[in-house]
């Protein structure tokens, strides 16, 4: 195959996509992803590349653990792409939820430091704010975004506060808000036609106003970052469109915490434009299974593992 940068986007995966080992053959074959691990370990204080390559899994599970994880693993994987497979840039980076940091990086928008730091702010607030107010999230199958809406507007203003949080997928939607809220929609949702319907072992709510303080705190980080322009084009979570300039990522990011998760609409922008060739940059392939609910056929890569590395050299760059 033959790449072709204009029609190619980068896609960067969020919390959830972890796994004991996720990255341990990157750093002990590609000494540009084993710096990334060990500067990662130097600035967070403490061996997370232990714990992403030796668990346990509570441990790496932990959403202080599983962002930074997730975050680090992603960057990793981007350098190898960059180092060893593409030294071009491709028409747009895309991140789901976190992702959309590790995105930052890849299109030069912020520094890796940094933007780890701002990752372990991000993780520590969120679990903060879920001991403060308990959430929950899960995932509907079978029933549309517009059904959904309808639900939780009905049971926030009887039972307690829930939200759409993630539209990924046609199909497959993610609600969250208060434990009785969540409770009190899946039964409806069940009554609507859902197919199913998952809890999901998570005990925030995020991208819903119970996240508020979390996202008030996480935006005067942000200000400390130090933003600049993206050099390639990052479509946002919240307006499901390129984010162009600094202003823009700040804008974005500064309503991520509560906002819905507009994924759908994302990649079916990117699909519109003429991209045809989907590279999923770090662990797992959440990503990639989404894309083909949205659009069947389409070409989806992987690239966080050495065999990864070793199938895409086969392929044209």
């Amino acid at each position: 195959m033959m790449w072709q940068p204009e029609r190619t986007a980068l896609l960067f995966p969020g919390q959830g996509s972890q796994y004991v080992g996720m990255g341990k053959d990157l750093a002990e074959n590609f000494p540009e992803a084993r710096a990334v691990f060990q500067e990662a370990d130097d600035i967070l204080g403490y061996p997370l590349s232990r714990i992403m390559w030796e668990g346990p899994e509570e441990s790496l599970n932990q959403t202080e653990h599983t962002q930074p994880a997730v975050f680090v693993h992603g960057v990793a994987a981007w350098r190898v792409w960059k180092e060893r497979l593409a030294r071009w840039s491709p028409a747009f980076v895309a991140g789901h939820s976190l992702g959309q940091l590790t995105a930052l990086v890849a299109a030069g928008a912020a520094e890796f430091a940094d933007a780890l730091r701002l990752v372990k702010e991000r993780a520590r607030l969120m679990a903060e704010a879920g001991r403060i107010n308990p959430g929950r999230m899960a995932a509907i199958l079978g029933l549309d975004v517009a059904s959904l809406e309808e639900i939780c507007r009905r049971v926030s203003s009887k039972v307690g506060l829930v939200q759409v949080a993630n539209d990924n997928c046609p199909g497959q939607v993610v609600i969250a808000g208060t434990p009785e809220g969540v409770e009190a929609a899946l039964e409806e949702a069940k009554r609507a036609g859902a197919k199913r319907a998952v809890v999901l072992k998570v005990s925030v709510a995020a991208h819903t106003l119970l996240m508020a303080p979390a996202q008030e705190a996480f935006n005067k980080a942000l200000e400390q970052v130090g933003l600049r322009d993206p050099q390639v084009p990052i479509l946002g979570n919240v307006a499901a469109r390129p984010l162009t300039t600094a202003r823009e990522v700040f804008a974005d990011l500064s309503a991520q915490l509560t906002s819905r998760v507009r994924w759908t609409e994302s990649m079916r922008y990117l699909l519109e434009r003429g991209v045809q060739h989907f590279v999923e940059v770090g662990p797992g392939r959440v990503l990639s299974n989404l894309l083909k609910r949205i659009q069947r056929g389409v070409q989806s890569f992987q690239m966080g593992t050495v065999t990864d590395v070793t199938r895409l050299r086969t392929m044209d760059p």
